[in-house]
């Protein structure tokens, strides 16, 4: 979860290979549309009430291996307030949890200009992304305080351009490096 350290035997810094990015921000309500609206058929959305918008990016390097972590990372995290101020993870708030591809976070300036050499490809990206939510979605109906407040998983479409909407008591954001 870290972008750089130090190895531990000669005390010299060692990059370390950063293979995804996660920003997560607290919400007390979001939406975000899934499919523009075409000729054929209208607009569709997600929504979630209280809970964790979790932005996702992976990196070359990225593996099947990283997603399990990363899930139990995100979801256990103390990083969601109470009425009483008490920072507790998203499954022991409960909330709910919308997770958005957000390919942007895999890039670099240079000069004046974003570039996004180090993204994964299109189609690995979308494979580690589909896990990652296939899994946040099991541990959160694995979790009593979810089920009990019929909390769920919402997930944006990877690849597409959305349209985002948030109300938050923040912000109250964080990035994680994997």
């Amino acid at each position: 979860m870290m972008a750089s350290g130090s190895s531990g035997t000669s005390g010299s810094d060692q990059a370390v290979q950063v293979r995804a990015r996660v920003i997560l921000q607290q919400c007390l309500s979001a939406k975000l549309m899934i499919q523009p609206r075409t000729d054929t058929q209208e607009e569709q959305h997600v929504e979630i009430g209280r809970g964790l918008i979790v932005y996702i990016c992976f990196l070359k390097g990225a593996t099947d291996d990283m997603v399990e972590r990363m899930v139990k990372t995100v979801l256990t995290a103390c990083l969601s307030e109470t009425e009483t101020d008490k920072l507790v993870s998203v499954l022991d708030l409960p909330g709910d949890v919308l997770i958005i591809p957000q390919a942007t976070l895999g890039g670099n300036l240079k000069g004046k200009r974003m570039q996004y050499h180090r993204n994964i490809n299109k189609e690995d990206g979308l494979n580690l992304y589909s896990k990652f939510v296939q899994l946040c979605t099991l541990y959160m109906s694995q979790s009593v305080k979810c089920k009990e407040h019929h909390k769920v998983v919402e997930a944006g479409t990877y690849g597409n351009r959305q349209v985002f909407s948030t109300q938050t008591n923040g912000p109250y954001t964080h990035a994680l490096e994997f």
